[in-house]
This record gives structure tokens, sequence and C-alpha cells, in this order.
């Protein structure tokens, strides 16, 4: 066999020169195909980030609690934790053309959104689709990060940083429409489902970089290799610290800030809460970029313990500036909201580069199936916890996470193989 076939993905998993131009068929520059899939991945996870913006729609037609609330979030990461763990197992990314996977995923995911409007406001069915729509995006945001490493060429940590920093932009956006907005949540999911058909589009435009991975058959053994290999178990167990005070963080913030400012008698808490909510988890955008240029430079491990520290703090102040003077609370949930994404793309980038080329895709997708699995114990505990223990007891607990990332990242920045993170810059 020659080299080019060898070496060449195809959809059924025998190279050709042809399948090597059909697979190279999209945009052919770096940075016109990082734009592509930015774009495309925004879009595309629309359906995910319309979850927060709909609960505040629907809570004006259909009473909802804050655990009701909490649910439809859940419900798609408990289907993308689904979805990843049948994508890892079938070693789906590394087999397929990811602006394909891409493709498929984001307009299955469109459908189920659309779907939404044409049924009663709340209810099993709701949270059925919203499940069936976390699945496909399991073939969304891991196979934009895998796409994007392709194009890496001593700057995967920007290239992640830089998706990941669209995301966070992405995720803040329903805080605005909540704030200001009184659009049906009709409305919102159907709007939604247009964006991630868009985005399942418009990737076709983008290219895949000349890292292409080795067309591989299905190894069941290769995903084991997360955690028996111990610099990828190291990486993960950092992932999972970062992940546990994550989307909890996202989830409650805005709960906790309206509580906080109804106590400091501000005139609009609930609107406040909103702005400040959109402008903390919109600031993560710029840390990460930063993280990325940063880790780059200075290394992976050096950038995710000192994020992870960082956001940790806040986590256990946060909770006791419960009815504070509302300019010292925003300025502590700004650099939470910085702090606490900087280090995010950091985990993928690092996964990336210690995993065999033959199985980025596969290693990346598993590392989010578990950190996703963890964030539905992480968020449905806020509440209980809270509600013994008041808000400075459910954020400390959300500093934990952080705290055990920062022990599995110095770990790692002592093993052999950190030689391999950010080319040799631990």
């Amino acid at each position: 066999m020659r080299e080019e076939e060898a070496d060449t993905p195809s959809s059924g998993g025998h190279g050709t020169a042809t399948d090597l131009r059909a697979w190279r068929g999209g945009l052919e520059d770096k940075w016109p195909s990082i734009g592509v899939l930015l774009i495309a991945q925004v879009a595309a996870m629309a359906v995910w980030f319309a979850s927060a913006a709909a609960a505040s729609s629907l809570a004006r037609s259909t009473p909802l609690s804050d655990f009701e609330a909490a649910l439809l979030t859940s419900a798609v990461q408990a289907g993308f934790v689904l979805g990843t763990l049948a994508s890892a197992l079938s070693g789906l990314p590394d087999r397929f053309d990811p602006r394909r996977i891409f493709m498929v995923s984001a307009l299955v995911a469109a459908a189920a959104s659309a779907a939404l409007a044409a049924l009663p406001p709340a209810g099993p069915s709701i949270l059925a689709l919203r499940f069936l729509t976390g699945m496909a995006l399991a073939g969304v945001y891991p196979i934009g990060m895998r796409l994007a490493a392709t194009w890496a060429s001593g700057d995967l940590g920007l290239l992640v940083g830089l998706l990941v920093g669209a995301l966070t932009l992405g995720s803040a956006s329903p805080h605005i429409l909540a704030a200001f907005g009184d659009l049906d949540w009709r409305v919102i999911y159907l709007a939604a489902a247009g964006l991630a058909a868009f985005g399942g589009v418009v990737i076709l435009w983008a290219g895949v970089g000349p890292n292409v991975p080795r067309s591989v058959r299905v190894q069941a053994g290769r995903v084991a290799q997360a955690w028996r290999v111990p610099a990828l178990r190291l990486a993960n167990l950092g992932y999972l610290g970062h992940m546990w005070e994550l989307y909890a963080m996202w989830t409650w913030l805005a709960v906790f800030l309206a509580q906080s400012f109804r106590h400091s008698e501000v005139a609009d808490p609930r609107m406040l809460a909103e702005i400040v909510t959109f402008g903390a988890i919109a600031a993560g955008s710029l840390g990460a970029w930063l993280g990325g240029i940063c880790a780059d430079r200075w290394g992976r491990t050096t950038v995710t313990i000192g994020s992870m520290a960082a956001s940790g703090a806040c986590a256990a102040i946060m909770g006791w500036l419960l009815g504070a003077p509302p300019w010292i609370v925003t300025v502590v949930a700004v650099i939470w909201g910085v702090t606490i994404i900087a280090d995010s793309a950091q985990f993928s980038a690092s996964i990336a580069e210690l995993s065999e080329p033959e199985s980025v895709g596969t290693m990346l997708t598993l590392q989010t199936c578990g950190g996703f699995l963890l964030t539905l114990v992480s968020i449905q505990l806020v509440a209980p916890v809270s509600s013994v223990f008041g808000w400075p007891g459910a954020f400390t607990m959300l500093a934990l996470g952080p705290a055990l990332g920062c022990l599995a990242m110095a770990r790692l920045r002592q093993h052999p193989d950190a030689l391999r993170l950010a080319d040799g810059r631990r």
C-alpha cells in the first residue's frame, strides 16, 4: 500500500488519493478554515445555549422551580454524555471526515429543537427532545476541537482556546435575552434550530488541516488508554476538577446574584443579575483566548494550575458575599468568569498532545464525556447543599473540584510525558 493511502482517512476505512482530495475539499488556508469552524460551532451550539433563555421564557407561562429549570440543561448534558460515550466506543471521531459528522449531528440537533415548538411548554416530551439534542451535539463540540487540532502548528492552545472562547460567548448570550428580551420560548427554540442548521451546512466550507489522522479500525482497548496511561489519566483528572465547578457556576450564578442584589435593595435585582451574569460569562471568552496564548508560551500545566487556583478562590469567597455591595459582588463574579474558563481549552490541548495521533479524536470525545457526566452531579447538588449550608457551603463545594484539579496537574507537570506538552513547555 502506498504511503499516501495508508495515512489517509476515509468514510470507509480504506484511504486513496481520491479520498484525500475529498477530505481536503474545503478551504485550504488555515485561518479562513478556523474562522468558518468558529462560526459553524457557535451556530450549531445555539440549541444548547437556548435552554437557559427558554427556561426564563417558559417560567412566564408555566411555573418552573429552580430544580426544573436546571433539569432543562441537565437533560441536554445527559444526552451529550451518552452521545460522546457511544462516539468514543465506536472510534467515530478518528474514522470519518469530521465535517460530515459535524453536519449530520448539527442537522439532527436542529430538527429536535424545532420540534419543541409544537409541543407543550413542559413535560417528559420536552426533556426527551432536549436529551436527543444533547446526543446530537456530541458530534459537534468534540468534533470541532478535533478539526481545529488538524491545523495546529505550535499553537494548539490558541486554536482550541479560540474555539472555547467563542462557545463561552455563546453560552452567555441567553442571559441578555433573559434580561431585555420578552421572546416566546417557541421563537427561541426555532431561532436556535435555524442557527444549528446553518452551522451544519456552513461547516462544509471548512478545510481539514495537514495533521490528518490515519484511518483506524475500532479497537475496544483504545478507550482504556484514557485511564491506563498515567499522563492521560492525570490530564483527565484535572479536567474533571475543572468541570465540577464550571457548569454549576454557569447554571447557578444568576440565581445567586438575584438573591444577593435583592438583599442589597437594588431596584431591579433580576435584570441586574442577568446583566452581570452575561458580563461574567462573556468575559470568559477573553480568558480562554489569553489562556491559549499563555499556555503555548509558558506551558499547559502552568496555566491550568494558576487558573484553577484563582477560580477556586473565587468560588470559596463568592458565597460569603451574599448581600454585599453590588460592585464588590460584580467584580468577583467577573474575575470568576474569566479564570474559570481560561484553562478549559488547555485540558483538550493536553489530551491531543499526549495521545497517539490515531486516537486523538476518541480521547477528546471520551474526555468531554467524563467531564459532562460529572456536571450532572455538581449542577443538581447546588440546590440541596445551599438549602442546608447556604451559598457559602454550596460554592465551597464547587471549589473542591479545582483544588483537586490543581493536584492532578501538578503531578502531571512532574511526569516525563509532560515534555510532550506545548513543545516541551510544561
